[in-house]
């Protein structure tokens, strides 16, 4: 039987998409992350962005700053890193570790973004998340777990 949607999913703090987690000397959460627009078949579009998303101490989204860089053969990677220093060092001191944040959806540049709820494809399938754009890391139960797929 399908327990539904999660309230919170665990993001434990690692050494690969999920490196910049954790929380703010005030108490807030935080996820600093990479995420994209794919490039069509043909190599061209997409769009590499730089997204920070804030909660608060029980996970609800504060805040989600994120900038956009255009398509990633054309991104200054000097430039990009420096966006994503600058947007940690806005965080100030900070612990990098599991986080426990609600699902969320925000539009920006025309595109959603967030820890994006999926419904059950069959009955044999249960809820999943992922981090949209680009879809990078999955979350599935058990929501506490702080493990993804990629």
């Amino acid at each position: 039987m399908d327990a539904g949607p999660p309230s919170r999913i665990a993001i434990d703090h690692d050494d690969y998409h999920a490196e910049h987690v954790g929380r703010t000397a005030d108490g807030r959460q935080f996820f600093l992350t990479t995420p994209f627009e794919p490039a069509g078949a043909d190599g061209t579009g997409g769009q590499e962005f730089i997204a920070l998303y804030l909660f608060d101490e029980h996970g609800a989204l504060l805040e989600a700053r994120i900038d956009a860089f255009g398509p990633r053969a054309e991104v200054d990677d000097a430039a990009w890193r420096a966006a994503r220093e600058a947007r940690l060092r806005e965080l100030g001191e900070v612990t990098f570790t599991r986080i426990e944040v609600a699902p969320f959806a925000v539009d920006r540049f025309g595109t959603t973004f967030g820890l994006i709820l999926n419904p059950p494809e069959d009955d044999d399938d249960g809820w999943y998340v992922t981090v949209e754009p680009g879809d990078y890391m999955a979350f599935t139960e058990p929501w506490d777990s702080g493990d993804y797929d990629t």
